[in-house]
């Protein structure tokens, strides 16, 4: 009967310690959220995930990355990532779910799946989450991306994602890939250069700024469009 009871209270200590985990990752998570609310955001998983690969694989580059204040980043380039990523971004409460509809029939019809993530939802992801696609990562990126509009504000989301935001293979924020894939400070780039920039989000590795293909040409040019279609400066004024 001893040995039972000690089990039993072996196993009840357990069970309360696995589900006090969750709870206290939620608790550290919001504590996060609640810090860079307003300090600048050092570095992401995904940072992280390749200067980790980085020390063991000479083909893997170091992570260059330089934090620019929202205040400083052009319009048009705010605008950009919005007209190629979230064009409802203003509007939804991080998880736009018309598109998110939309994506789910395409998948279920047996098209190309991807579609429906907005700016809020690839922040969660790159900020805490892993690349691979899974249930259970759209899930926890649901969870985070709500916790996200909640403790902060648009402008704030946009500020961190234009930060965090990988563009090249080593190139994570508009400071380092203006810098380093065009040549300028983030202040110097045109309507062109942020349309360009935007057009290689989907795939950063795949798709390239110094060296882009004729459909991230098309791209950019269809982001230039769409850029003037959503009204520009009145667009972003609705995010203050």
């Amino acid at each position: 009967m001893k040995l039972n009871d000690t089990a039993t209270s072996g196993s009840a200590r357990w069970k309360s310690w696995l589900w006090r985990i969750p709870l206290r990752v939620f608790v550290v998570l919001c504590l996060l959220l609640l810090v860079f609310r307003w300090l600048p955001v050092p570095t992401s998983a995904f940072m992280l995930r390749q200067d980790i690969t980085a020390i063991f694989s000479q083909e893997t580059p170091f992570v260059r990355h330089d934090w620019v204040s929202l205040d400083d980043i052009p319009r048009h380039v705010q605008l950009a990532v919005i007209a190629s990523e979230d064009q409802r971004f203003a509007e939804h409460w991080g998880i736009d779910m018309e598109a998110t509809e939309a994506a789910i029939r395409a998948e279920m019809r047996g098209k190309a799946k991807g579609g429906g993530s907005t700016i809020t939802q690839q922040l969660a992801k790159n900020l805490f989450l892993w690349e691979e696609r899974s249930y259970i990562r759209k899930g926890l990126e649901w969870g985070i991306a709500s916790l996200i509009e909640i403790f902060w504000s648009k402008e704030r989301i946009l500020e961190v994602y234009l930060n965090t935001a990988q563009f090249g293979r080593a190139d994570y924020g508009v400071g380092a890939a203006a810098q380093n894939l065009l040549g300028k400070p983030v202040s110097n780039l045109g309507a062109a250069d942020a349309a360009l920039l935007a057009a290689v989000l989907p795939a950063p590795r795949k798709y390239s700024v110094t060296k882009p293909s004729g459909y991230v040409r098309a791209r950019q040019g269809r982001i230039l469009r769409q850029m003037r279609s959503i009204g520009g400066a009145a667009y972003l004024q609705r995010l203050d």
